[in-house]
This record gives structure tokens, sequence and C-alpha cells, in this order.
């Protein structure tokens, strides 16, 4: 296995900057997801990755390998697409050992891991059969098993799962993470899902308008987003952001009390689960205006000083639209933002 090294890397398509002096490691074995809204820039700088697009400037190592220049087959890594690309000429078997026979293995060679990537994809049972007898999850594993047969030293994964429906992708998301750890594939994984990323991923980088917002832990990317961007993009409901002002080194309205090294107008953003609903003279009052029943909570949303916000609640509280109730922080679960940068302070 390998890790994979982006320095500087640039992609500019006429006036157009589709990557900005992009900086990215992924260490050997390590699963990182790329994540960002349609036109962030994520599978131009996969595809960069793979050969299969020209940079504009830095450069790319796989390893300690300069492969910037190097066409595709010489980067020694695998790519699993969106849409499975399986050959339906080919058995299943055949399809597993395709890129084995493309790098003339010998026979036994072809044998021993083609069965070692069918058992992990748990896919012996169909090694005979030809792709049209079967379903698209299945398919989705041949193409996986086909990648991890000719073991890459780099995995890339093109929002792979994004065809199948959500019970499928929820089962495929859970079997993918194990066969990967158990492989020790480095795989670099583009989704704009962010539950994909958020249950698979061992860091993700979340990309905005060409340039990594932030790269962190799945826990931290959700817990302290470094922008309003990240908080606002990550987390069904997304972060809460309020409107406050600091003074004299105090942040401070009813529900929340927290020191504050700066001066001045603030954000502050929180998640719909991390305020307490009490009396409406004990908190920061919120107007409900909207409850939806989801099951394990209610999705509240309401204004408090006139910004809109969402906050969650037992399924058990009784609670009627109109009704007004009060917000309590927890300060250490809420994050300050500067207000012209968005930035996190």
């Amino acid at each position: 296995m390998a890790a994979i090294t982006i320095e500087g890397v640039s992609k500019r398509f006429g006036t157009a900057m589709a990557l900005e002096q992009l900086d990215l490691t992924v260490a050997d074995g390590e699963f990182v997801a790329l994540l960002g809204p349609s036109g962030c820039g994520k599978t131009t700088l996969l595809r960069i990755i793979a050969g299969l697009e020209t940079r504009s400037s830095g450069r790319v190592l796989i390893g300690d390998r300069d492969v910037s220049d190097l066409p595709p087959a010489e980067r020694g890594l695998a790519m699993v697409f969106q849409n499975y690309a399986v050959f339906p000429h080919l058995t299943v078997f055949e399809n597993v050992a395709f890129g084995l026979r493309m790098q003339k293995r010998d026979e036994e060679t072809v044998q021993r891991q083609v069965k070692r990537a069918a058992d992990l994809l748990q896919i012996v049972p169909y090694l005979e059969r030809y792709p049209a007898k079967l379903s698209g999850g299945q398919r989705q594993r041949v193409a996986v098993a086909r990648a991890l047969a000719v073991e890459p030293a780099v995995l890339l994964m093109d929002e792979p799962l994004s065809n199948l429906d959500a019970l499928l992708r929820l089962e495929m998301r859970a079997e993918l993470k194990s066969v990967l750890k158990e492989a020790g594939t480095t795989t670099l994984y583009v989704t704009h899902d962010q539950t994909e990323a958020m249950g698979l991923a061992d860091r993700i980088a979340l990309m905005h308008k060409g340039v990594i917002e932030q790269i962190d832990t799945p826990t931290l990317i959700y817990s302290r987003p470094s922008s309003t961007f990240v908080g606002g993009f990550v987390g069904s409901p997304p972060m809460n952001f309020l409107n406050m002002t600091a003074t004299g080194g105090m942040l401070a309205c009813e529900g929340l009390s927290m020191r504050l090294a700066h001066e001045g107008p603030v954000m502050v953003g929180f998640r719909g689960e991390d305020v307490n609903l009490v009396a409406a003279s004990e908190g920061l009052a919120f107007e409900v205006k909207v409850i939806e029943p989801m099951g394990s909570h209610q999705l509240l949303t309401g204004l408090v000083k006139g910004e809109r916000v969402r906050v969650v609640a037992s399924p058990q509280e009784v609670i009627a639209r109109g009704m007004t109730l009060g917000l309590q922080f927890d300060a250490a679960r809420v994050v300050v933002m500067d207000p012209q940068t968005g930035k996190a302070l």
C-alpha cells in the first residue's frame, strides 16, 4: 500500500479556477472522503490523481513516486465509478479477473486473487453468472472486487453507491467499510452524501469552490466546524447560527454565558440536539412554527429573535405549533464564528 500526497495542485478550465493550490495527504491504509456540493472540484481532483485529467500546477505522489506525468496504468491504482462498468459478456469471475489478465498474471495468481476478492465481497456464489443475472448491489460488489483483486497501492472511488437504493446503500456502506479495513487499502472516496462520508471515512476533506475548507475526523467536522459553510453543510438538520454581540469578554444571553476573547458582533453556532428545551422564562425564547415527527425524535423549526432555528426534541414531549419554549445552551458545544469571514474564532 502507499500514501497519497497532493502538493499545490491547481486546475484551470479557461478562465475558471476549478482547484486552487490544494494540499492533501492520505496516509498509508487511510480512508479519506472528499465531500462537498456539486461543482466544488472533488471529482476533478480524483481524476487528476488517477491521471484522467491534467493538472495546471502542482504534483501528485503515490508513496514516494512522483506520478504527476505518468499514464493511469503506471500509477499503481484502481478506480471504482458510479456506473458499475462491468462487462456484460464476461462472467463474474472474468470480470473480477480482468485487471489481472491485463497485467498478464499467471493463472495460479489469477485464481488466488479472484477468490480472495470474491470472499471479501461475498460474491463467491455468483462467480459463474453473467452480470445480467445480478442485482445492482451485486454488480457494485463485482466492480469493487475487480478493483481489489489487482491489490492496488491506492483505490479511488467516485460516488460508487449513488445508483443504489437507500437500503442497499446502507448495507453496502457497512460492507465496504469492513472490506477496505481488512484489505488495508489506501482509499480516496468522492461523495456529495454526508452520511456516506461520516460513516465510512477516517477523515473527511470538505471541499467548497475548489478549496478544502476543513479536513478532520468525522466527529470534529460535525462538532467543531471551521466555518459557517462546514457547519451548514454537514448535519441533518444543519448547524444553526444566531447573530449575537460579545461585550466585556463575555457572550451572554438567556440560556447562555461564556467567556470570549473577542469584542463585537459574532455568530453563535449550535446543533439542534445540543440545546435543552425549558420553560420560556428560563432560556432564549423559541417560537415553534413547524413540528416534524421523525420517529426517533421531533424536528422543531421556529424563530429566535426573528431568525430561523431548528432543534431536536424527544418524541415523548408534547409540543404544539405556536408554543414559545426556552433554549438552554451547553457552552462547551457552542462554536463562535466571525460574521464577516464566516470562520471560527
